[in-house]
């Protein structure tokens, strides 16, 4: 269109301005300026090429919008912002005016447009606020217009004079005069001005002669402002026609003075035009002086006079001193080499100007403040300029007792030298920095003053300057300054902040001062900017303290705020910055918060710039890096060194002067480093704006992430570690950063997009959790003003600030602030609603923050209650931790699923569905879990009976819609979660109660959708956590399966009979997905044989799907029949038909011994219809791969081998998934039990080392030190002692039994004597003699331990090895990482006194050779006791064998200590010998397997404890670690094995039976062991022949074997 028609186009795009300017589109928002900058730009780039249609089409807006009837403030400041944008528009559209522009162009300019900018400029209102803005606005237009077209300007300006000479006086018009101060003026120009004025200057009436003098003196300021290489020329190459016409116009200026008054009024424009005559200047400064310029020596002489206050007249005193001013200030633009007469002749006025002008004592006034501010400045600005070195009026301006009048002069002047420096001989600001310390000062005095004067205290206190300690007397609170006086105080303040943001340097300048000083003044300067942000009452200061903020973050300026340790420095004050800032942000206590935070990023980019730039230098930056312990999973934050910590103390250097609390007291820190603090709050802050309704501020604070990201990434490099340690959640916080960039189709698809993130969150850390508890406690109070409208809004008794207005003006939420809420605005809903979906989103970090707080966890019972730690099994309940926020946030939720607010009741629990369904953290599944189950079990009564209300079955429908969102939603990390914790209990009470609904189109409607969450639980079946399966599955059909039929016979209306079939549709497919791999298991306690049972409820459910497909196929023929409508149903039925084929396939393939039975017969039933239905059946069944081999006789051994199989199954980490959860689940009383099968299966399997390795771990793990090790009568312990006794019970034998002999037959040790307690010797016994005997008997007994190592059997090597390397494992994770990482072998011995072979030596002495020692009859060793005498020696020799293994010394019993010396000097010999037996494991095929033989008694006992603790095993597993290793697989294929098993037989047999099945006590055992029979070849072919089984024992206990004759064959 663009380039086809142009016109148009350009049209359309004048139109869109138009419409989107605010007098039209209404009060904007940053979108709305972004749009309308973008339309000003855009006219701006086509003015270019097609000028007037753009400068016509904005002329045309302008006319419109003046013409515009306006009421209300409102539309007042909509239609003043409107002018402003249009006049600053066509400034920039008239200053890139093209050279070509037509003559018809340029009369169309000035007809049209410069009326409507006359209008601005001659309608000044000194009472309107924004008359002075657009008067400046449209003078910059005119400006614009004059550069291009000043021959139409000057033509109206000439015509405007020409009517001047011939009208009356009271009607004289001298507006269009006024133009010559605005337009722009070259010489040339100048000039056609001044030739223009002398022609007519006579004839003029006098207000327009008034009105010349006047403008022409602007016009010459113009001129010398913007071409000062013109004026400077002039005085190099003086211009002949330009001084005629000055002198000429200044004889008829001097004659028309002819009263004081006249005087008073042309002074300054002759001092003016005497300037443009530089050689006359240089004759009236000679002594003798022509007769035609003797007027111009005497209005100089005048002038000194009227200076000097000899005049006798105030006003040609004060005409006088503007006159001096312009003399000075015109001398400024002329270099002393070209004209130095002029400067003496401003050397001799400038001092009594001067003492004029800065008198503290009388100051200069006028009656016009603002005339006279102006003025003092252009004199101090030309007095700097003309000499900066006599700064005495500086002194006199930064005093602190001179008017604050002075002060802003001052200021203004500074700012001006600093700003405007256009000529080359003007002197730099660096010669005022010696006054730093002063306006620092002023600074700081006028800054509390300010916002004292404001009514409020300040936040912060100022820091007492050193130099003007005295002033703080001036501050107290009681010396409120008035409201004039405040707002003299804001004018200095904004002053000096400007002066700040055009100069940093000015104030941080810090000559001759040293380090700590050099701080602390930066400090208080950044301290007091950083007050002014939040400043709602001074919008203009706070957005100017922002920009000196920014500009003090800039690199030159860091390297200022300390130069002898810029680095320290900077992390201790642009910490305490940013924690203040974020703070004020996070608490809502700043109006713009967008604004602010879009300021806070370029702040950091800053800071990163900073970083960057140094992250070479020294190293002490260290000091405020800190590190976040990301190895446990916890929160736990380290700094590098105590030290360091303490050096990095918020105010460390500050802390100098009584009172001070400058901004690190606000963070309320006890000796954690500022910079921390500050990351953590700017975490919160950023997390915070996330769920800000205003799209704008939530796409800055996600762009900020970026920002954390590099500071990390700069960081890292610096100090060699990754970058997770400096921000754990460095990865999500790129992509949020990543996402800021791409643009949003909209608010909800942006926060949808902001939760998942949050979601990826891993680490928790104080930033997100802090964010989370203030945005918990902020939506807490919405909540109850949202639950309490209308209620508090008439009860306030009159409309309080609803959150979308306190949105508007601070861009973050408001409830905070209290009062009511307005729901007729969607926003205040909206927010509620985000906060809602953030706090569901980021909860599962705060979760883990709180150490898993309300998760199902078994503690492992590893030992007795009164032995170990958490040795019960412990159901944690969230009950238990129902304080914590997270659980009252859930408990909240489940509150307004049922919410019935009459006006956003419907809304509410739709969003709490979707956010609780679809974006809730994956960690926060259990607590929901059991909070639901908890909350839908007192929907009973004590008798089980429904309690059916309302509430409730509102309540089951929103838990089942949020259930099937939340399965149904793959939400990344969900498998991890949702296994931790059951079900089923809940499932079932949700069937239970939906059950008693009865058959109304809105229960149907719900146990439809319950029909599809179980179907899609079972999809997500490899996820979810079963404690029961089977039993839960088959109780889900048999009350899924009561609903099928139960009501689409029975209805009338058509809608029902769709809805109840639909209802079958949906049960079924339910069933189908319930029945896949489901064995049928009855109901316990029937007394029907197990496979009688299974077998009728095969026939019942079976009988149930035939009945069903017949009713299909009647309704399929009725459906035929009529045709229409029923084709719906027709399509129903069909799909109905398929499910009911799939659930009989389903029934059929995981029940085929107890449904073969029943089903074969249909393949031969007369109905065809029937008989297809069988192929059917039996066809899918086949094509699933059912296994038929369930019908064979050896089915019960083979189900019983798989068992095996699986208890013994090892992960791809060598964990024992069943194994271990049994080994915690098992009570104690049964240990014994499962110690002999566990080791008994293992071995068979060639396993034993990986059963020993996960169990000694286990108990390491749980130990507190060296010296508890298998102390405690734990199944460790057992399992242990087991394996001594059955694999080295024949090297006890061999190694004890002699030596036992000997000690007891041999005539030597007859009468020897081993006691060595004095308390209990004989008083015929001698000591010494009774410690000799023990000590060459223990010598002699240890030694042939010792020297026994070559037959130590293979096996009890495996488990001294495993002990050895399980101990060194398990005690090295318990160690630091700091230990970890300065020495792995050293680990163990700095954290117990005993190194890990230790523990094997200890362990095998007091499991295994001592209890033989101390009792040989009892180990079997002897025939019978031994005499009282051994037994006592026996015993003590055990005390010393166990103290050289525990490597320790006898210290409590005295009548031992004797024995020191030998047990010491033994250590070493014992070690060795338990590194012989410990350090190599013998390859598993060398190891003679003893018990590879298992009896059925084992198997059995297997099934009976897999059966009774079934349910434990899942919840152990469920909540263990190893879920997340294994999954569910080995659990669910145990469930499946024992469902097709059944229940153990119950005898009616004390448990103490099993135990009379211990193995080693077995004669049979023993013997098959000893003789290593299973490594025969008769026995292994014996064995392979299936022709033998052991069941039961005989009355002596033995084991009973039956022979199976037929397979003998």
């Amino acid at each position: 269109m663009a380039a086809h028609k142009p016109v148009e186009w350009v049209q359309a795009v004048v139109n869109r301005f138009d419409e989107q300017l605010p007098i039209k589109a209404g009060q904007q928002n940053t979108h709305t300026k972004v749009s309308t900058e973008h339309n000003k730009e855009c006219l701006i780039n086509i003015s270019k090429y097609k000028f007037s249609l753009v400068i016509s089409g904005l002329t045309n807006i302008l006319k419109n919008v003046n013409n515009m009837r306006i009421f209300g403030e409102t539309a007042e400041k909509n239609l003043y912002l409107s002018q402003l944008i249009i006049l600053d528009t066509l400034e920039k559209c008239l200053a890139g005016q093209p050279k070509d522009t037509m003559r018809l162009d340029e009369t169309m300019l000035v007809k049209q447009l410069l009326p409507e900018i006359c209008h601005f400029i001659h309608t000044y209102r000194e009472g309107n606020q924004h008359a002075a803005e657009l008067r400046n606005s449209a003078s910059g237009v005119l400006f614009s217009l004059s550069c291009n077209n000043f021959n139409a300007v000057f033509s109206r300006i000439s015509t405007r004079l020409q009517e001047l000479t011939v009208c009356s006086e009271d009607n004289a018009d001298v507006h269009d005069i006024e133009l010559l101060q605005y337009i722009s003026v070259d010489c040339s120009k100048l000039k056609r001005l001044l030739q223009e004025t002398v022609f007519k200057f006579k004839a003029l009436k006098k207000v327009a002669q008034l009105a010349v003098i006047n403008s022409l003196e602007k016009a010459f300021w113009n001129w010398v402002e913007n071409y000062p290489d013109e004026f400077t020329k002039l005085y190099q190459t003086p211009q002949t026609d330009m001084a005629d016409c000055a002198e000429k116009l200044f004889d008829l200026v001097d004659g028309f003075a002819e009263s004081t008054k006249r005087k008073a009024a042309v002074w300054p424009l002759q001092i003016i035009l005497l300037v443009l005559c530089p050689e006359i200047i240089q004759d009236i400064a000679k002594d003798v002086v022509e007769e035609t310029k003797m007027n111009k020596k005497l209005f100089l002489d005048n002038l000194r006079k009227a200076l000097a206050g000899h005049s006798g007249s105030r006003q040609l005193t004060e005409s006088a001193a503007i006159a001096c001013v312009k003399l000075c200030k015109a001398s400024t633009y002329i270099n002393w080499e070209d004209n130095s007469v002029i400067f003496l002749l401003v050397q001799s006025m400038v001092v009594d100007l001067k003492n004029l002008l800065f008198n503290p004592s009388k100051p200069f006034s006028r009656g016009n403040q603002n005339a006279d501010i102006d003025l003092m400045i252009d004199c101090l600005v030309s007095c700097f300029r003309i000499n900066p070195h006599n700064n005495q009026h500086f002194k006199i301006c930064l005093a602190q007792n001179s008017p604050s009048t002075f002060h802003y002069v001052l200021v203004n002047s500074l700012h001006r030298i600093i700003t405007n420096s256009a000529l080359d001989w003007w002197p730099k600001i660096d010669a005022v920095y010696c006054h730093s310390m002063e306006l620092r000062s002023m600074f700081s005095e006028t800054l509390h003053k300010a916002i004292q004067g404001c009514g409020a205290h300040p936040a912060i206190r100022m820091t007492p300057s050193l130099t003007f300690k005295e002033k703080m007397t001036s501050l107290k609170f009681k010396e409120k300054p008035t409201d004039l006086e405040t707002r003299s105080y804001k004018f200095l303040l904004l002053s000096l902040v400007k002066l700040i943001h055009a100069d940093p340097k000015l104030l941080l300048c810090n000559p001759r001062k040293q380090g700590p000083e050099t701080q602390g003044s930066t400090a208080e300067l950044i301290t007091g900017l950083v007050q002014l942000v939040p400043q709602s009452s001074m919008p203009d200061i706070a957005q100017e303290a922002m920009e000196a903020l920014l500009v003090l973050h800039q690199l030159d300026s860091i390297d200022l705020w300390n130069p002898d340790a810029p680095i320290e420095t900077f992390w201790e004050i642009s910490s305490q910055m940013l924690f203040y800032i974020c703070k004020k942000l996070t608490s809502h206590q700043m109006l713009s918060s967008t604004e602010i935070l879009k300021w806070l990023r370029e702040i950091l980019i800053c800071r990163n710039k900073f970083l960057l730039k140094n992250k070479q230098s020294d190293r002490s930056s260290c000091h405020f890096l800190f590190l976040y312990d990301v190895s446990g999973g916890g929160t736990s934050q380290m700094s590098l060194d105590h030290e360091e910590m303490k050096s990095c103390t918020p105010g460390a250097t500050l802390r100098r002067g009584k009172g001070n609390s400058s901004i690190e007291s606000t963070a309320g820190c006890s000796g954690t480093p500022i910079c921390r603090k500050a990351q953590t709050k700017l975490e919160v802050a950023l997390y915070m704006f996330l769920w800000s309704p205003d799209i704008e501020a939530v796409l800055v604070a996600m762009s900020c992430f970026r920002h954390l990201c590099e500071e990390a990434d700069i960081r890292c490099g610096v100090d060699e570690v990754s970058v997770h340690n400096f921000l754990p959640n460095y990865n999500t916080f790129m992509e949020f950063a990543s996402v800021s960039n791409m643009m949003s189709t909209g608010r909800a698809a942006l926060q949808k997009r902001v939760m998942a993130l949050l979601r990826r969150i891993e680490h928790p850390t104080a930033g997100n959790t802090e964010a989370w508890e203030d945005t918990h406690a902020k939506w807490e109070q919405a909540t109850k003003l949202i639950l309490n409208y209308p209620k508090t809004k008439m009860e306030d008794g009159q409309v309080t600030e609803s959150l979308h207005k306190t949105i508007v003006k601070r861009r973050m939420s408001h409830v905070s602030g209290g009062g009511s809420i307005d729901l007729s605005d969607t926003d205040s809903l909206q927010e509620w609603i985000n906060m809602t979906g953030f706090l569901c989103a980021l909860g599962g970090v705060c979760l883990q923050h709180r150490s898993n707080a309300g998760l199902a966890t078994y503690s492992p019972p590893m030992g007795p209650v009164n032995e170990r730690k958490g040795s019960m099994i412990s159901m944690v309940s969230t009950e238990g931790n129902a304080e914590t926020p997270v659980s009252k946030f859930i408990d909240r939720l489940l509150t307004l699923m049922v919410c019935n607010h009459e006006k956003v009741g419907l809304q509410i629990r739709t969003n709490i569905k979707d956010l609780v369904g679809l974006e809730l953290s994956p960690a926060l599944y259990p607590m929901l879990f059991n909070k639901l189950k908890n909350t839908i079990s007192k929907f009973f009564d004590s008798q089980g009976q429904v309690l059916l209300t309302e509430t409730n079955t509102q309540f089951v429908e929103q838990t089942i819609a949020i259930m099937k969102n939340l399965l149904d939603n793959h939400t990344e990390g969900s498998s991890e979660h949702l296994g931790q914790a059951s079900i089923e209990t809940m499932m079932l009470n949700l069937v239970r109660y939906v059950r008693v609904l009865g058959n109304l189109v809105h229960a149907i409607q719900i146990k439809t959708k319950l029909c599809q969450l179980v179907e899609v639980m079972m999809e997500r079946r490899d996820d979810l956590s079963f404690c029961q399966e089977m039993k839960f599955r088959n109780k889900m059909v048999e009350y899924l399966t009561d609903w099928v039929m139960g009501t689409s016979n029975q209805a009338t209306d058509e809608d029902v009979k769709c809805l109840t079939r639909d209802l079958d549709q949906a049960s079924m497919e339910a069933v189908v997905s319930l029945l896949a791999g489901l064995p049928l298991q009855p109901e316990e306690g029937d007394g029907v044989e197990l496979m009688e049972a299974k077998s009728q409820l095969f026939l019942k459910y079976f009988t149930l799907f035939m009945n069903l497909l017949n009713d299909c196929s009647e309704v399929e023929d009725e459906s035929a029949q009529t045709g229409g409508r029923k084709r719906g149903m027709s399509r129903r039925l069909a799909s109905l038909r398929h499910c009911t084929v799939l659930a009989m396939s389903n029934l059929l393939n995981a029940n085929v011994d107890s449904g073969l039975m029943h089903s074969i017969g249909l393949g031969y039933h007369k109905d065809l219809q029937t008989r297809a239905t069988f192929m059917e059946v039996l066809t899918k069944i086949l094509q699933q791969g059912t296994e038929f081999d369930t019908l064979a006789e050896t089915v019960l051994a083979d189900r019983f081998e798989r068992l095996v199989e699986l208890v013994t199954m090892m992960g791809d980490q060598g964990e024992l998934p069943i194994a271990m959860a049994l080994a915690n689940v098992v009570p104690c009383s049964q240990w014994d039990e499962l110690a002999r099968v566990l080791v008994t299966l293992f071995d068979s399997r060639h396993l034993l080392y990986q059963l020993l390795w996960n169990m000694f771990s286990k108990e390491v793990e749980l130990a507190d030190s060296m010296q508890t090790l298998f102390r405690g009568n734990s199944l460790a312990s057992k399992i242990m002692t087991f394996c001594f006794k059955v694999y080295g019970a024949t090297y006890l034998q061999k190694l004890l039994e002699p030596l036992l002999r000997t000690v007891i037959t041999s005539s030597e040790w007859q009468h020897v004597s081993f006691e060595v307690d004095p308390t209990r010797l004989e008083p015929t016994e001698s000591l010494e003699e009774n410690q000799r005997s023990l000590l060459q008997m223990t010598e002699k007994f240890f030694h042939a331990i010792i020297n026994s190592s070559s037959e130590f059997p293979p096996q009890l090597r495996s488990v001294c090895h495993c002990l050895y390397q399980a101990t060194c494992h398990s005690l090295l994770n318990k160690a630091t990482v700091k230990e970890k990482k300065e020495n792995k072998k050293s680990v163990v011995s700095q954290r117990f006194p005993q190194n890990s072979i230790g523990a094997v030596g200890s362990a095998m002495f007091l499991r295994f050779i001592n209890p033989a020692i101390v009792s040989p009859y009892e180990a079997g060793i002897l025939d019978k006791k031994p005499p009282p005498r051994i037994e006592r020696g026996l015993k003590l020799m055990s005390k010393i064998l166990q103290s050289i293994a525990n490597h320790v010394l006898f210290t409590k019993e005295e009548h031992m200590r004797p024995f020191n010396d030998f047990v010491k000097s033994n250590f070493d010999a014992a070690r060795r010998f338990f590194l012989d037996i410990a350090s190599d494991c013998p390859a598993s095929d060398t190891v003679n397997h003893s018990l590879s033989f298992i009896s059925d008694g084992n198997v059995l006992a297997l099934h009976r404890l897999l059966w009774n603790n079934q349910e434990k095993i899942g919840q152990y597993l469920s909540s263990n670690r190893d879920h997340k290793a294994v999954g569910r697989r080995p659990f669910d294929k145990m469930a499946t094995l024992l469902a097709y098993l059944g229940p153990p037989e119950h005898k009616p047999v004390a448990d103490t039976h099993w135990s009379s099945l211990n193995l080693t006590s077995s004669k049979f055992e023993e013997f098959m062991t000893r003789h290593q029979v299973h490594e025969k070849e008769e026995f292994k072919a014996l064995k392979t022949l299936n022709i033998f089984y052991q069941a039961g024992t005989s009355k002596a206990g033995n084991p009973v074997f039956y022979y199976i004759a037929r397979r003998s064959g």
